[in-house]
């Protein structure tokens, strides 16, 4: 049987005698009896049980209290709720988040009591107006948690909430103040929304759309719900990688996207890596430089093409060329270079002006490009000459047929402007590997054979052959030799005789450059005066000529005049007018006694700046003569030009002169012409006493010419005028 269960008056006296065992002194323990001995046991678990409840008190307060210095460390907000959704537990962050409200926070009390306080005193604004509402709305969140929400409080901030079921039903929640992140955000906003340039952000790994602003709907004219179902490969026109693949932050090259409509434009992406909403993202700002790639693919373009014609230039045949050689040294095909230089073209400009000639050259660029196969070449060189590159080529007779062919399509009429044009076509053809092995090798080769195809005969070819190096080369050397004897101011003028037919008076010399070279003796004129010209040397050849003749001059008798040749090219070095009043101050030669000598060819474009230095010289003082007249398309027109001095008759009119009738009508006419217009009228190439009384019969002025003298060394000058002088002696009676 169970023992009855024991009266509160027993316990008393059973604590009283506890008590009274405590106190009493320790003695030998009696031995007690069996009802003696179960009190005594059942005292001494009483005691036990106790102490191990006050310890696990003490173990649960501490735990407690670690559990609070845990959380209260925590950056976050903290706080657990009951399954009736009272206040257990919260940290000082939470209580600081909540500022405002943190007076209502205690245990026990109902989460939804303090936010109907709060309601009331303003804490969220978002409530105002539907009170109970949000209230509601919020204890359903609380009640079934689900999805991350945002709270927005009177002050501005926003507190991130997060909030979870424990396994007794209670809930614990997280709170986060984003307020910063969410200015952030709102500044990225305005940015990416209203920046004018298009931007795009793209999920980090699938490049997936996840936004675009205004200025990208605008420039695609994709609407955003297009945008949200494309990825950045859908706009991309060939590229399957991302624009971040490289890591590059910044565009290192351009990428070609497509717009709604289809067209292409080229783009610079500048990449970012961000988050967007939770998700890795990349920021994609695009510049629009379709225009700046079509300008530079426009500049390249011009860099290795004509502008006239559109064909390639010099440098990229250079480069074709380049190509295509080593292709022809492994195999047997040979490589034809033609140079072909258009004839007569310079006239075509002349007489019907540079807008006919430029129509002209794109016509002949065009008959070339359709007389050629597909795989050769051709590129314009200069003004007036193409180059064809033919490949494939198993025999010379190939680039002849080509020629032929060539020359054919040029030579056929062209109607331009209501102009019928007809010009013809020399061809230099230089072969590979014999010719040159390299692009200016064979070009110089081609062109050392149009020089010879116009020489001998124009409208036909010529093919290269070793000696036309060996006269370039010897070209070159008097270029170089040429440069030298200017700088040691090695060039002499010689003088021949201007003289009086009625009288026998010599009037004054003309100024004849001479070469005397060290090893060839006197170099002829005809031999380094074409160099001068080509190397433009000749404008410091005829200053040179120009100084020594007026000084020469000076020393001679007041009556005697010095008539010195002037090139086309030196007007047009635009200082020809300061180069002879400088030289007529420093050598004191009165202007009057020097005559320039010009041909009909200066006058050929009617250039204003020509005839106005022509007047500016005239005005010094200085007379003016035409050369060599009547050699000339149009020397009469050139007399209106200008009011010349002096015409001097050009020596092929003077030849045989007494025995023919012919040139003598000519003669006639011209000194005719000179005496109704006032002009001193001379002969050159006078070499017979027959010409000479020709011409004195005819009324000429002034004869020159190897029946009175050759051109002399200025030493022999005063010789010379003292035998006119001589009154019983004809000074055209004298010979070289």
């Amino acid at each position: 049987m169970k023992p009855k269960a024991r009266s509160g008056r027993t316990k008393k006296r059973k604590h009283a005698a506890l008590a009274r065992v405590k106190n009493r002194p320790r003695k030998p323990a009696p031995k007690l009896s069996s009802s003696g001995l179960r009190a005594a046991i059942e005292i001494g678990e009483l005691v036990r049980n106790r102490a191990e409840a006050e310890a696990a008190i003490a173990q649960a307060r501490k735990s407690h209290e670690r559990l609070r210095e845990a959380i209260d460390i925590l950056p976050q907000g903290i706080v657990f709720l009951d399954s009736e959704g009272r206040y257990l537990l919260w940290n000082k962050k939470y209580a600081e988040i909540y500022n405002k409200s943190a007076d209502l926070f205690e245990h026990g009390v109902r989460l939804q009591d303090t936010l109907r306080v709060g309601v009331e005193r303003g804490d969220y604004p978002e409530a105002n107006g539907r009170e109970e509402a949000w209230i509601t709305e919020r204890l359903q969140k609380l009640y079934e948690p689900g999805e991350r929400h945002e709270q927005k409080l009177s002050d501005g901030r926003v507190i991130l909430i997060e909030e979870r079921r424990t396994d007794d039903g209670g809930v614990v929640g997280l709170r986060v103040d984003i307020t910063e992140l969410k200015q952030r955000e709102e500044s990225f906003r305005l940015l990416f929304d209203g920046n004018p340039v298009p931007m795009i952000v793209c999920a980090r790994d699938d490049g997936r759309i996840l936004g675009v602003n205004d200025a990208a709907v605008a420039h695609y004219g994709y609407s955003r719900s297009d945008f949200e179902r494309l990825t950045i490969q859908g706009l991309q026109a060939f590229d399957a990688e991302t624009p971040w693949a490289g890591g590059d932050k910044h565009a290192a090259r351009s990428w070609r996207h497509v717009k709604a409509n289809g067209d292409l434009i080229d783009l610079a992406i500048y990449s970012r890596e961000l988050v967007y909403g939770e998700r890795p993202a990349v920021l994609l700002a695009l510049m629009d430089v379709t225009e700046r790639k079509r300008a530079e693919a426009r500049v390249a373009f011009m860099a290795e093409h004509d502008g006239l014609t559109g064909l390639p230039n010099r440098a990229l045949l250079r480069r074709q060329i380049g190509k295509m050689l080593p292709h022809t040294r492994r195999s047997k095909d040979g490589l034809a270079v033609l140079v072909l230089g258009l004839d007569n073209f310079k006239g075509v400009n002349d007489t019907l002006g540079h807008a006919v000639g430029d129509k002209l050259l794109r016509s002949v660029a065009k008959r070339l490009r359709s007389t050629l196969r597909e795989e050769d070449k051709l590129a314009r060189l200069n003004s007036d000459e193409f180059a064809i590159v033919q490949s494939g080529l198993r025999r010379p007779d190939e680039a002849v047929g080509l020629a032929n062919r060539l020359l054919e399509a040029i030579s056929d009429p062209y109607l331009i402007d209501g102009n019928s044009v007809v010009i013809g076509a020399s061809i230099g053809i230089a072969m590979a590997p014999g010719d040159g092995e390299d692009f200016e090798k064979l070009l110089k080769s081609a062109d050392m054979a149009l020089s010879r195809a116009k020489t001998d005969a124009r409208g036909t070819f010529s093919f290269f052959e070793a000696a036309m190096d060996a006269r370039a080369h010897s070209r070159r050397k008097i270029e170089v030799e040429l440069r030298e004897a200017i700088q040691n101011e090695v060039l002499r003028p010689y003088y021949q005789p201007l003289v009086d037919l009625a009288d026998g008076r010599i009037t004054g010399f003309e100024a004849l450059v001479r070469w005397p070279h060290p090893e060839r003796g006197m170099i002829s004129p005809a031999e380094f005066i074409p160099v001068a010209e080509d190397t433009g040397l000749i404008s410091a050849v005829g200053a040179q000529v120009l100084r020594r003749a007026c000084m020469d001059a000076a020393t001679w008798p007041d009556h005697v005049s010095v008539a010195v040749n002037l090139s086309s090219l030196q007007f047009r070095s635009g200082n020809l007018l300061s180069v002879v009043n400088d030289t007529l101050r420093q050598s004191g030669l009165p202007p009057r006694r020097l005559e320039l000598e010009i041909t009909e060819t200066l006058l050929l474009d009617k250039s204003p700046q020509v005839l106005a230095t022509l007047h500016a010289l005239r005005a010094l003082g200085v007379r003016i003569s035409m050369d060599d007249f009547g050699t000339g398309y149009s020397s009469l027109s050139y007399l209106r030009s200008f009011p010349f001095d002096k015409i001097k008759i050009d020596q092929s009119f003077v030849r045989d002169l007494g025995a023919n009738r012919e040139a003598q009508a000519i003669i006639r006419s011209i000194i005719s012409l000179g005496q109704g217009l006032g002009v001193t009228i001379t002969a050159e190439g006078v070499e017979t006493e027959a010409e000479l009384h020709c011409l004195r019969a005819e009324g000429c002025h002034e004869g020159q010419g190897f029946l009175f003298s050759k051109a002399r060394p200025g030493s022999e000058v005063a010789g010379l005028l003292g035998a006119g002088t001589d009154a019983d002696k004809a000074v055209w009676t004298m010979v070289a």
